[in-house]
């Protein structure tokens, strides 16, 4: 389980090999085995025995802001210590073989946004003809990514922005035709959100983040060496890069909570300059949810696997192909 500290005022200690939440309505004692990762809020508190506790079990810490993404993080120095790895990823970012790879990324994820339009249901034959247009708006621009052609990331890397950032528009505008109408948006807004969807949004997204940044330190993979994400300085680039097949997950939990029209005032909070931002309880329906989902079993490739696991395996082939470019 995640081990999640975003409420005011919480803290985290030890006793012996347990961890002991403490918050205002009392304590609670979780076992060390029973924890893979820790996040905590704002506001919040971890004491050195709790952090020491966590270290030897290689048990990561996150330390997230109020929008869910991680600011910092403490992790085993057991984490990540295969060097030819890092150095095989250097030569990786500079070689063909990371433009072919980032152009199957692009790929996937807009098929998987394509899948995730036709999964939802309507009566609504002007909609249901909007989506219609939308995927196949998107297959064009799969289609010319397919077809792309360069030596390196950089030679293309206008145009794989361009395209990824049109379907997704597209994309958005068509999921936008099945949201209730008081929880529809204008457009996809991000910092800062705009409504509640886009608060949701960002804050699972900021989750993804997080859980796909450990995977790859864990993997012995550098975050902070991207290939089509090169350019922000001091960010775990790559961890852009590789969510971006993953975040169709956030968009599918996100859709089903507001579909099931669940969030009240109380798991919101509207800013004086129009932005909005999840409180307490919006935020614990939107970690449940997204846990729950990431820690469904689903058949891959004829095995049974989380869809967790479906990242740390990818992170863990990623390791093996800088390996073979060392």
């Amino acid at each position: 389980m995640q081990l999640i500290l975003n409420t005011f005022g919480s803290s985290l200690n030890r006793d012996g090999q347990t961890f002991v939440v403490t918050h205002k309505d009392g304590k609670q004692s979780i076992p060390v085995d029973a924890v893979e990762s820790i996040q905590l809020g704002r506001g919040t508190q971890i004491t050195s025995d709790a952090v020491m506790l966590a270290v030897e079990h290689e048990i990561e810490i996150i330390f997230a802001d109020k929008g869910g993404m991680p600011v910092g993080r403490v992790w085993s120095p057991r984490f990540g210590s295969i060097s030819t790895i890092r150095k095989g990823q250097l030569e990786f970012t500079f070689s063909h073989d990371a433009l072919e790879w980032i152009k199957q990324i692009i790929q996937r994820k807009m098929e998987n946004q394509q899948a995730m339009l036709l999964m939802l249901q309507t009566d609504d034959l002007t909609i249901a003809a909007r989506r219609t247009k939308a995927i196949a708006r998107i297959e064009d621009y799969r289609t010319k990514i397919a077809s792309l052609k360069g030596e390196i990331v950089q030679d293309v890397a206008p145009n794989l922005r361009g395209w990824e950032g049109a379907a997704s528009r597209i994309y958005f505008e068509a999921l936008n035709d099945f949201i209730p109408e008081r929880y529809q948006f204008a457009a996809r807004s991000q910092h800062p959100a705009l409504d509640v969807v886009n608060a949701m949004l960002n804050y699972g997204y900021g989750i993804l983040y997080g859980k796909i940044e450990g995977a790859l330190i864990k993997a012995g993979v550098d975050p902070y060496i991207g290939v089509l994400h090169r350019d922000d300085y001091n960010r775990p680039v790559l961890v852009y890069d590789v969510i971006e097949i993953y975040r169709v997950w956030v968009d599918y939990v996100v859709y089903g909570i507001i579909a099931q029209n669940i969030i009240s005032d109380d798991c919101y909070s509207v800013r004086g300059d129009g932005s909005y931002w999840l409180e307490n309880l919006g935020r614990r329906i939107l970690i449940q949810s997204l846990n729950d989902y990431l820690e469904e079993v689903i058949t891959v490739n004829k095995m049974q696997r989380s869809r967790i696991s479906q990242i740390q395996l990818f992170c863990q082939d990623l390791a093996q192909e800088f390996k073979r470019h060392c």
